[in-house]
């Protein structure tokens, strides 16, 4: 009797598995779905520096499924491709076209080779060539543009390595590349399934405290680490226009090359062992030597020792020299960073960084060009007078901005900025920069006057503008702002400082994005260079608005509306379905938290990434809701994070509800990434919503114990966050429809492929009617047209069911 109760048991469970698996192959989503995702992807423009020429870079709008089925080897953080020894993940450029910026006719660039893929893009220093690499189905060739006669002529055969990015330099010459290429004598792979091993893998720690992150695609074992060394390993050559070749370094596992502002001496940053298993590569040990032109050794100047160890908190560094790199503003000099606090933020110190200044060829000391209060953030370099020092402390989202003098140290820095960094409102916008003699981009500066250049955010909308700003004074002066309300204008530079011609971008929410130059001093005359048309022209007539609304607590919050063209906003007879779309963001005040960066003149462009496409199928969209996550003074965000997650769930309800337009019973949110992890929770912890999506998510904390998103603490800190805020621990508590959705290959630290497959198996044993779609080598963002089309006919399905029907 029991034989036969278990026989039965166990094939009522093996036939229920089976019913609970789909055979489905790829589908396409409905009609107007596909109207707007199966479009023309227009080209990206690469402007020469003098706006002279433009580059004009052509690609298609998706990947294949073909182009993800490759081989692939994940090692040290990196994906690569052990065939081509480039990135897995690359995308690839399939056309080039160039055309004079005051002219109106592309040209073609003849000679580039068939089956066309192009990474790399690089103009020459004088910007009269363009190198770039073709993948073969081999490997990595080195190819360049003669701009002048736009033709382009192969100048390597397919042997470069690209591991590790870029695998050329321009020489100051204009005539000669430094090119990392596969070593002559590189042994072959040791592939796992036919070689043993020799011996377990053991890991130790010696009884030091860390706070390492989930890292994904790390070394595992020995055989990994010789395949990782393999395959990054690399030969230095000099390379001319005609092919030639000399070779310059031996093989290393060079991770970083850099010609000086003068081109007469080369910094190379190599990577050293002992590899780690627990972090990546980033943090191998490395050593830093500059060369002179000939390759002759002239100092070592940073040692970096295997960083597995790391203080607590977000404004916490390593320990010794950082941000070692060429100052823009003089021949030969190197700049770098030492913490004065050991790294450790919580130590206390009057000053957390001092930036360095070091003259080649590091015969004498280096010399302290300024202390910071704060954590480093970067250096804009000017003249000998004049330099910008940024510094910053996350807990306190604190940002400061420094005027110094870099040849007189001992001249007191003046602080002429003091802000919160995320009060988008008082933004003071971004110092303009030029080339100069040694085409590296300084502080644009005339006359003791540079420039600001600033998003202009307000309570009352978006208005750019460009300020000058007196070094002397210290005081600003508007020079313009744009006033559009119908449209979008985005300043991207000061071309002509005297003539006051600015390079700008204009859209609409029905103009495709397209760039001008505007002169600011001729009542505001504009030169259309570009004429893209809008590929989505079945959506031109949806209604689109900004609406902003306040949460229970009096937080200001806003979304962008759109309803569908024929809807009749005066009757609202009809009460349609609701889709919010919306990713969570952790503020330190409310006032920081209300304010609104979002513009209804930004053109209007559906993607998978949002619920836009529905909006055609008789939905009401709200997309990028506001959903922050407030911690004033020392309360952190996720102190309150599912209370305050679902007041702004409800808030975004009610003001969509008090507009009269939807049928509040029907509502669905989704998210992506950690917008998953709110739509898990909302689904939860609320009643709001009829169905939900999460795509790619992570759904339990304690898989990433050792922080997530912007939480500093560690579980053992606070396991009691950490469990609240996993859906995974309160999969019982979740009775609401939702599709799970994930790439089969996700790279995003935290949110490995196991937590939605885990997260469904507990929701599907407890009942919930829910729905997993792990989609074939994908990583964290989906690239391939069959997987983006088939999710978005998953979505469509899933909405038709359990919201709109």
């Amino acid at each position: 009797m029991k034989k036969r109760l278990f026989l039965s048991l166990f094939l009522l469970s093996f036939g229920w598995t089976i019913l609970a698996q789909e055979n489905v192959t790829y589908q396409k989503p409905s009609a107007e779905i596909m109207a707007l995702a199966d479009y023309e992807r227009a080209p990206s423009v690469n402007m020469d520096s003098k706006k002279v020429y433009m580059l004009l870079s052509y690609r298609n709008t998706y990947k294949t499924l073909d182009d993800l089925n490759q081989e692939e080897m994940r090692l040290g953080g990196l994906r690569i491709n052990p065939v081509t020894n480039i990135s897995s993940t690359v995308t690839y450029i399939n056309n080039l076209k160039l055309r004079k910026v005051a002219d109106k006719v592309e040209q073609q660039v003849t000679g580039l080779p068939e089956n066309a893929r192009i990474a790399n893009v690089s103009w020459s220093p004088n910007e009269t060539k363009i190198a770039f690499t073709h993948t073969t189905n081999s490997g990595v060739e080195l190819w360049v543009i003669d701009v002048a006669t736009a033709s382009a002529k192969k100048i390597t055969s397919d042997n470069l390595n690209a591991n590790l990015g870029s695998p050329f330099n321009w020489m100051k010459d204009n005539e000669t590349l430094l090119v990392k290429v596969l070593p002559k004598n590189r042994p072959a792979l040791i592939d796992s399934k036919k070689d043993l091993p020799k011996g377990p893998t053991v890991s130790v720690s010696d009884g030091s405290k860390s706070q390492n992150r989930t890292f994904q695609d790390l070394l595992k074992n020995k055989t990994d680490e010789a395949n990782f060394e393999t395959l990054v390993t690399s030969e230095l050559y000099k390379v001319t226009l005609s092919g030639s070749m000399q070779l310059y370094k031996s093989a290393d596992i060079y991770a970083g090359e850099s010609f000086s502002p003068d081109g007469n001496y080369l910094m190379l940053t190599t990577i050293q062992k002992p590899f780690s298993y627990i972090v990546p590569l980033s943090r191998f040990p490395q050593k830093t030597v500059v060369y002179d032109a000939s390759g002759k050794e002239v100092k070592l100047v940073n040692e970096v020792p295997l960083t597995e160890v790391m203080p607590k908190g977000f404004s916490s560094v390593r320990k010794g020299k950082r941000s070692m790199s060429w100052r823009a503003d003089k021949p030969a000099s190197l700049s770098y960073v030492v913490a004065l606090d050991e790294g450790d933020q919580a130590v206390k110190a009057d000053y957390r960084d001092e930036v360095f200044s070091w003259d080649a060829p590091f015969s004498s000391n280096p010399t302290s060009l300024i202390k910071l209060q704060q954590r480093y953030g970067g250096i804009v370099w000017g003249n000998e007078s004049y330099a910008i020092a940024i510094d910053s402390w996350y807990d306190t989202r604190n940002e400061k901005t420094y005027l110094f003098n870099p040849s007189n140290p001992s001249q007191e820095p003046k602080i002429i900025t003091d802000r919160n960094s995320q009060d988008i409102y008082s933004d003071p916008g971004n110092f303009e920069t030029k080339r100069n003699q040694y085409n590296r981009y300084v502080l644009a500066i005339e006359n003791d006057n540079t420039y600001l250049i600033g998003d202009g955010f307000t309570k009352e909308g978006q208005f750019p503008f460009i300020d000058e700003y007196n070094l002397k004074t210290l005081k600003t002066k508007r020079l313009y702002t744009s006033t559009y309300k119908d449209k979008k204008e985005d300043l991207l530079s000061i071309e002509d400082f005297k003539k006051g011609d600015v390079l700008v971008m204009i859209q609409s929410k029905n103009e495709f994005p397209n760039y001008y130059f505007r002169n600011i001093k001729s009542k505001g005359k504009l030169t259309q260079i570009t004429n893209f048309k809008n590929p989505f022209e079945s959506i031109k007539n949806v209604y689109k608005e900004v609406i902003k609304y306040k949460r229970k607590d009096g937080v200001e919050l806003s979304g962008t509306l759109y309803l569908p063209a024929n809807y009749d906003r005066v009757k609202k007879s009809e009460k349609l379905p609701l889709l919010i779309w919306a990713y969570p963001e952790e503020f330190k005040d409310k006032s920081s938290a209300g304010q609104s960066n979002k513009n209804p003149n930004e053109f209007t462009f559906p993607n998978y990434g949002s619920f836009v496409y529905w909006v055609t199928k008789g939905y009401a969209v709200l997309d990028d809701a506001s959903f922050p996550i407030i911690g004033e003074g020392t309360t952190e965000p996720n102190d309150t994070f599912i209370p305050q997650l679902v007041a702004n769930g409800e808030a975004a309800i009610d003001a969509v509800d008090q507009l009269g337009y939807i049928n509040r019973k029907k509502v669905a949110v989704g998210g992506h990434s950690y917008g998953a992890f709110m739509t898990a929770n909302l689904l939860t912890h609320s009643n709001l919503f009829a169905c939900g999506i999460a795509r790619s998510g992570a759904y339990n904390r304690t898989l990433t114990p050792f922080g997530f998103q912007s939480e500093q603490r560690n579980y053992w800190d606070v396991p009691e966050i950490y469990n609240g805020m996993s859906p995974f621990m309160n999969a019982d508590k979740m009775k609401t429809p939702l599709l799970l959705t994930h790439g089969e290959a996700d790279n995003n630290p935290g949110t490995f492929t196991l937590q939605t497959e885990r997260y469904f198996q507990a929701l599907k044993n407890l009942g919930a009617p829910v729905r997993m779609v792990i989609l074939p080598k994908e990583s964290h963002g989906y690239v391939a047209k069959e997987n983006i089309l088939h999710l978005l006919w998953e979505q469509d399905q899933f909405l038709e069911k359990y919201l709109k029907n």
